[in-house]
């Protein structure tokens, strides 16, 4: 096999998966909070092929050696934590993060030992919903049912008809509907978390973050609550609004064109070797 059918072949193999995600992407132009997905590509292998001396000709300055690469791969995929747009949606319940903040919910799961136990998981969808728990409370959940946490680790609870306020600390108090005048319910502060290397966070479907296995978490998040308020970017919580996706339309199918034209072209590139093979293997000496 030449090396043109090598290098094709490698970069058709990057090239799809780049297209995957391209794809990703664009189907989560309208996911609440969904932040889009970026790849990076380095070459498999470069060599100089050397050259005779009789290609040293007046005149020219480049050294003897042809650089031959043998296509490129994909390296790594990571989330482009931006902020995206954020829209009024009305809703009590829908509350969207500005800056470089999250929600931490809890996950329910069984550990290595098969016994029930409760992992964090952080995300940017501030559509949340109201769901009964076990002991027939009215617990904040996502809309998958994930309940989210306050500062104390604990799950929200929301006394029975009551209305939920929230200030842009994310400092949650209830409202009883049926007597204005009664004193509100304070029910703590959401846990909200600042991505400091968001490159290390591991997605887990459903618009969700996990760490990794070994991966501490103070190098990777910060609690908002602990922070000095005059250090870093200001985060705040706004109440009836939802920060849709980080996903640009425009941009991803520009580079969609391009990503199929670099496919188009390995594919020839491959149908040219290939024939160029077989007249070689036809000749008659």
């Amino acid at each position: 096999m030449n090396h043109s059918i090598i290098s094709s072949s490698v970069s058709l193999q990057g090239l799809q998966q780049k297209l995957d995600i391209l794809a990703g992407n664009m189907a989560n132009a309208n996911t609440t909070g969904y932040k889009k997905t970026q790849a990076s590509f380095e070459d498999v292998l470069t060599k100089v092929k050397s050259q005779p001396e009789d290609f040293r000709q007046p005149g020219r300055m480049t050294p003897l050696g042809l650089n031959q690469g043998f296509g490129a791969r994909l390296v790594n995929m990571h989330k482009d934590m931006t902020q995206g747009s954020i829209q009024p949606s009305d809703g009590p319940l829908d509350f969207a993060v500005e800056g470089n903040g999250m929600f931490e919910v809890g996950i329910q799961t069984v550990d290595a030992n098969g016994n029930p136990s409760v992992k964090s998981a952080w995300t940017k969808n501030g559509s949340f919903a109201i769901t009964m728990n076990q002991n027939r409370e009215e617990v904040l959940t996502t809309k998958e049912g994930y309940a989210v946490y306050n500062t104390d680790g604990d799950p929200i609870i929301i006394p029975t008809n009551h209305r939920v306020q929230v200030d842009a600390n994310g400092h949650m108090l209830a409202y009883d509907k049926a007597d204005a005048g009664a004193p509100p319910v304070d029910l703590g502060q959401m846990r909200i978390v600042r991505a400091v290397r968001p490159q290390l966070l591991r997605g887990l479907g459903d618009n969700m973050y996990e760490l990794p296995a070994g991966v501490d978490r103070n190098q990777v998040l910060s609690d908002l609550a602990n922070e000095n308020p005059l250090n870093g970017d200001p985060i705040r919580v706004m109440q009836g609004f939802l920060e849709h996706s980080n996903v640009n339309l425009t941009d991803e199918m520009s580079e969609l064109i391009m990503v199929q034209r670099a496919f188009q072209l390995n594919s020839r590139a491959i149908t040219s070797s290939d024939t160029m093979m077989g007249l070689a293997n036809n000749l008659r000496g």
